[in-house]
Formats: structure tokens, sequence, C-alpha cells
């Protein structure tokens, strides 16, 4: 399709990422008022480790709306 080789790799980390954020589990409590996520998620570490951002933050913001 014309895109070069440099762009393809972004794109198949891009993809990869959002198919593992897909699996991140997290757990809900309080009835459902408050969430978590395991810092041991595997899906969350890949998540991070491919987009380069921070896990202690994406952890953070995947639970609180603000």
């Amino acid at each position: 399709v014309g895109v070069k080789e440099s762009h393809q790799t972004t794109i198949f980390r891009i993809i990869a990422a959002i198919l593992h954020l897909g699996n991140v589990e997290i757990q809900g409590e309080r009835d459902g008022d408050a969430c978590s996520v395991s810092s041991e998620d595997e899906h969350l570490n890949n998540f991070c480790d491919l987009l380069g951002v921070e896990h202690s933050q994406m952890q953070h913001w995947l639970c609180h709306r603000k």
C-alpha cells in the first residue's frame, strides 16, 4: 500500500498496544463506584512498553475520570 517500513512498524506497535489494552482486567470495587488494575497485569505492562508510557500513570488514569 506504499507505507514505509518504519511507519508500518509504528502502526503495528499501536495496533498491538490497543489489542493488549482490550485485555486489561479491571476489577470493580465498592458496588461499581471504583475500580483498580493489578500492577502485575501482563497486558497493561505490554501496552505501556509498546507505547512508552509510564505504567503507574496508565494504571491510575484507567480508573479515574478526572
